[in-house]
């Protein structure tokens, strides 16, 4: 319990609860549209549902994921005579898709597309607006749960990061959106830190082969020294702006 309340502990928390935020400002901007399609006096409370049901999805796989990382080990198969886990698969599965949907955003927003264009919402009782988003949500929150995984040592912070971020996005989803439409360079900076992540884990997830691991506090390292020349960077533009 000693190690909640640790230096490393609220680095990890801070950090996750960035990422968490960032990278869910377009699962924000998605679920606004589908909110925009109910009556104006159901979109209060289609919000206030959206946040609770966002924070238990994401509490319960985190719980779950987590749960079979640190108990999965017993040996699934064997391959030249190294033996896998339940563990490894899902380490070395989450790390592709990170490595994927990072390196596909990254593309989407070089190549100028975007990335989570208007889809035809046919539904247009509250209920089935609501499972729509809550569909929606669960999709494009399962990056940000791996996220979590990889960097987070402790579920209780991993946990607490997503309710800051959910609870974050809730009240100050516009005014984040705004300022990252204007900073972009902030939101191609969280794409890359998710590359590093999802290498993390899928190094991870090799372990077997090469029986060693990339310490975590290098992660936390490298993204805030990024993060701290990014902001020398805004605060130069800014200047020669003025």
């Amino acid at each position: 319990m000693e190690d909640l309340f640790t230096l490393s502990a609220l680095v990890s928390l801070i950090t996750l609860a960035l990422l968490e935020v960032v990278l869910g400002i377009d699962n924000v901007i998605f679920v606004s549209i589908i909110l925009a399609r109910m009556p104006q006096e159901d979109r209060a409370r289609g919000r206030k549902l959206w946040m609770i049901a966002g924070i238990i999805m994401r509490s319960a796989l985190l719980l779950a994921l987590t749960t079979l990382v640190k108990h999965g080990d017993k040996p699934l198969f064997d391959i030249a005579g190294y033996d896998f886990t339940l563990r490894h698969v899902i380490l070395f599965a989450g790390g592709l898709f990170l490595l994927y949907k990072a390196v596909m955003e990254i593309h989407e927003k070089l190549e100028g597309e975007e990335g989570h264009k208007e889809t035809s919402v046919k539904a247009k009782g509250f209920g089935a607006l609501m499972a729509q988003i809550i569909l929606v949500d669960a999709v494009f929150s399962f990056d940000s749960i791996l996220t979590a995984i990889g960097l987070g040592k402790h579920v209780e912070v991993m946990i607490a990061a997503v309710i800051i971020a959910m609870v974050v996005m809730f009240f100050f989803a516009q005014a984040i959106s705004s300022f990252i439409e204007k900073h972009p360079t902030l939101k191609m900076l969280a794409l890359s830190f998710l590359v590093m992540v999802g290498f993390m884990l899928f190094f991870e997830g090799l372990e077997p082969l090469h029986h060693s691991e990339i310490p975590k506090g290098y992660a936390y390292v490298a993204m805030a020294f990024s993060f701290g020349v990014e902001l020398l960077n805004m605060k130069m533009r800014k200047r020669r702006k003025a």
